[in-house]
């Protein structure tokens, strides 16, 4: 048996930061060594890196794809990018699996899509959690994450951290076998 507190934020946002970048800490120190994180500019991503230099670990920083904001924006500020990978972190700008060709074509044809539907569900237990789903499959995807691994997933609603979970890595082709294993800390709204 596994026995975990879990932590519940009485909000969304970045006041729960710190308290998700202790969990985190808390992993590693039970032995996780995989580690992916949410970071739309950095900020985050190079805040995790600092907390976790010199450690024997695997941390992956996943952004945005450049353009989701808006034609050739890259949300992802160049001093974050350069302490991430300085600190030995990897940085990976990603389309978000549910939010891709698939909302485009939602949008101007007014429907939906199975992307669409698996976002809204994996939105039932949290935004943060729907994002932490996402970076792994896309950190498997581009092979800076093992597939079939324990790995600690960091992410949030909007700006910061608010959401800590383990999930079993699997590649999006393969998004069935991927498993939300544990959930370290999510907000209560």
């Amino acid at each position: 048996m596994i026995k975990r507190e879990v932590w519940y934020f009485r909000g969304v946002g970045p006041q729960n930061t710190p308290a998700c970048l202790e969990l985190m800490e808390k992993a590693v120190a039970e032995g996780f060594r995989h580690l992916v994180v949410a970071s739309t500019t950095g900020d985050s991503g190079a805040q995790a890196a600092r907390r976790l230099q010199g450690k024997d670990i695997n941390l992956v920083v996943v952004g945005h794809s450049v353009g989701f904001k808006g034609p050739n924006l890259d949300e992802f500020l160049p001093e974050h990018y350069q302490e991430i990978t300085r600190l030995g972190g990897k940085v990976l700008k990603a389309t978000i699996l549910t939010h891709s060709i698939e909302t485009s074509l939602a949008d101007q044809f007014k429907g939906s899509a199975p992307t669409l539907l698996i976002a809204n569900t994996l939105r039932r237990l949290g935004q943060g959690i729907k994002v932490c789903c996402e970076i792994v499959m896309e950190a498997v995807d581009a092979g800076l994450i093992p597939e079939g691994e324990e790995v600690v997933a960091v992410g949030g609603t909007a700006r910061g951290w608010d959401t800590v979970a383990i999930i079993k890595s699997a590649a999006s082709k393969r998004f069935m076998q991927l498993s939300v294993l544990e959930i370290w800390g999510k907000p209560r709204v």
